[in-house]
C-alpha cells in the first residue's frame, strides 16, 4: 500500500493542477484591455473569451467525465491536462477574435471533469475520515493561484505581452503533467473507473446540492463581479488599491478551505455548508453597510473571501456522499453548477445597476441568492433527519 509520503506527493500534483486552472480562469480577467487591443476587438467582445472559457467547463465537465469512466482515473488526470496544456499554449498564439473564442472554449472543456476526477480520487487517497481535509489540499492550489498566480500573470501579461500569462500556464500544465505522472500512484480496484450508467446520479440529495451549488455560491460571483466600482466609487479607493483588495480576499479563500476540512469534521458535510452560506448571507448584507468606510470594507474582501471557501470541502463531501457508484461524475455536474453561479451571479448583480441602483446592490443581491442556498441546504439536513427517523 502506498505510504502517507506518496499519498501527500499525489495530492500536490493535483493541487498544482487547481493552481494552473484558476490561473486560467482568472488571469484573463486582469489583462483583457490587452487582450483587446492585440486581437483588435472591443473590451465586450473580449469578456466573450471569459464567456467561452465558461460554456467549455459548463459543457466538458460532464461529457468528459462520463466519456472517461471506464478509463483509470489516473490517465484521465494526465490527458486532461495534456489537453489543458495544449489549449493554453494555443491562446497565446491566436491571432483573431475567432480563434480565441475557439481555443477559450477547448481551454474550458477539461476543467470540470479535472476536479471532479481529482476530488474524488484525493477523498480516495486518504485515511479513514481525512477525505475533506485532502480535498481541501488539493483546492489549496485553486485558492493560492488568487494569491500568488494571478498577480504574478496580471503583471507578466500587462508588462510583456498578454500571450506571456498564458505560456506561464502551459508551463504549470507541463509540470502538472511529470508530477501525475511521477507520483500518483497506480489504481487500486475501487479507483480505476466508475460506472458509465451514472447510478448514482438520481436521487434528490444530490439535484438539490446542484441546485445549491448554481445559486447559492453565484451570491459570491454577484459581489467579486463587481468589486472594482464599489471599492473605486464607494469606497474611495484607487485601482491599486482594488489589487490589494484582491488579493486579500485570495488569502481569506486560502484560510477558509483549510477552516472548511475541519467543519466537514465536526458538524458534518450539510450542516456545514448550511452555516457557510448563511454566514456568506449575512457578511454580503454587513459588506453594503459598511462599503462607505475604506477600511472596514478591505476587511470584508477578507472575511467574504474565507467564509465563502469554508464550503469547498463541505459541499464537495456531499456530493460525493450523495452520488455512490457516480461519484466522478457527480463531482464533475458540480464544477458545471460552479460555473453556472459564475455567470448567473454576475448577470443578477448587474441588473439593478442598470435601473440605476448604486454599487452596493450587488452585494444585497448575492446576499439573497446565498441566503436561498441556505434554505436548500437546511431543507436537505431536514430532510435527512426525517428519512433517518423510524
Amino acid at each position: 500500500m502506498p505510504s502517507s509520503r506518496s499519498h501527500l506527493k499525489a495530492i500536490i500534483a493535483l493541487a498544482m493542477g487547481a493552481f494552473g486552472i484558476a490561473l486560467t480562469e482568472f488571469v484573463i480577467m486582469g489583462i483583457l484591455p490587452k487582450v483587446a487591443g492585440s486581437l483588435s476587438v472591443t473590451i465586450p467582445q473580449a469578456g466573450h473569451f471569459i464567456s467561452a472559457y465558461a460554456l467549455g467547463v459548463v459543457v466538458g465537465a460532464p461529457l468528459l467525465t462520463r466519456l472517461a469512466s471506464r478509463w483509470p482515473s489516473r490517465k484521465v488526470l494526465l490527458g486532461l491536462m495534456l489537453w489543458f496544456t495544449l489549449f493554453n499554449g494555443l491562446s497565446a498564439l491566436a491571432e483573431g477574435y475567432y480563434s480565441m473564442l475557439a481555443i477559450r472554449f477547448l481551454a474550458g472543456l477539461p476543467h470540470g471533469a479535472y476536479f471532479g476526477i481529482g476530488a474524488v480520487r484525493a477523498a480516495r487517497l486518504a485515511p479513514p475520515g481525512r477525505e475533506a481535509r485532502a480535498i481541501a489540499r488539493m483546492f489549496s492550489g485553486f485558492t493560492l493561484a488568487n494569491v500568488l498566480g494571478v498577480p504574478l500573470g496580471t503583471y507578466i501579461g500587462n508588462t510583456w505581452h498578454w500571450g506571456a500569462s498564458f505560456l506561464m500556464i502551459a508551463v504549470v500544465g507541463i509540470l502538472t503533467v511529470l508530477c501525475l505522472f511521477l507520483w500518483m500512484p497506480p489504481e487500486s480496484g475501487k479507483d480505476s473507473g466508475e460506472s458509465s450508467k451514472g447510478s448514482g446520479m438520481g436521487g434528490w440529495e444530490l439535484w438539490s446540492l446542484l441546485a445549491l451549488t448554481a445559486i447559492g455560491t453565484g451570491g459570491f460571483f454577484a459581489w467579486y463581479s463587481y468589486i472594482a466600482p464599489l471599492l473605486m466609487e464607494v469606497s474611495g479607493h484607487t485601482e491599486t488599491t482594488v489589487s490589494l483588495a484582491m488579493v486579500l480576499s485570495g488569502v481569506g479563500m486560502v484560510i477558509g478551505n483549510l477552516i472548511g476540512a475541519r467543519l466537514v469534521e465536526w458538524l458534518r458535510p450539510v450542516r456545514a455548508t448550511a452555516v457557510g452560506m448563511s454566514s456568506m448571507a449575512l457578511m454580503l448584507v454587513l459588506n453594503a453597510a459598511l462599503a462607505p468606510y475604506p477600511g472596514w470594507v478591505l476587511v470584508m474582501c477578507f472575511v467574504i473571501g474565507m467564509v465563502t471557501f469554508t464550503m469547498a470541502a463541505p459541499i464537495q463531501m456531499s456530493i460525493i456522499d450523495a452520488s455512490k457508484g457516480s461519484e466522478m461524475l457527480a463531482s464533475s455536474f458540480n464544477q458545471s453548477a460552479f460555473n453556472i453561479a459564475n455567470a448567473s451571479g454576475a448577470f443578477f448583480a448587474g441588473l439593478p445597476l442598470t435601473m440605476g441602483y448604486g454599487y452596493t446592490s450587488p452585494s444585497l443581491v448575492g446576499a439573497v441568492l446565498a441566503a436561498v442556498g441556505a434554505i436548500i441546504a437546511l431543507g436537505i439536513w431536514q430532510r435527512k433527519r426525517h428519512l433517518k427517523t423510524p
